[in-house]
């Protein structure tokens, strides 16, 4: 957003505002932008009317995005708090992970 004009104070509320919504909200939901405003979405019909008047640049499908980060953040180890042991959760053959926990 910031890269299409949107000012970083428009962006910061879009995102407190998008917090009050769930997953299932978000998963609906595009936010559109003509570079200065950020639009909420949350059906086709709001989108064609919004382009119909002239006012989207530009979407993003939040739910598009959300099931990518969940994909990518599910693909990453944990680790315990107390003692800094690697989770090696769906990646067993992890060998960098094996090697820290051994030398742990």
């Amino acid at each position: 957003m910031l890269d299409t004009g949107v000012s970083l104070q428009n962006i910061r509320t879009a995102v407190q505002h998008l917090r009050s919504f769930g997953p299932g909200d978000l998963a609906q939901m595009t936010l559109m932008s003509d570079g200065a405003t950020v639009y909420e979405c949350s059906s086709p019909d709001e989108v064609v009317g919004l382009l119909q008047g002239g006012q989207g640049v530009f979407g993003i499908a939040v739910g598009v995005v959300w099931k990518d980060v969940e994909g990518a953040l599910s693909q990453l180890h944990g680790e315990h708090v107390d003692t800094g042991e690697t989770i090696v959760g769906d990646h067993p053959g992890d060998e960098l992970a094996r090697r820290r926990n051994r030398a742990g």
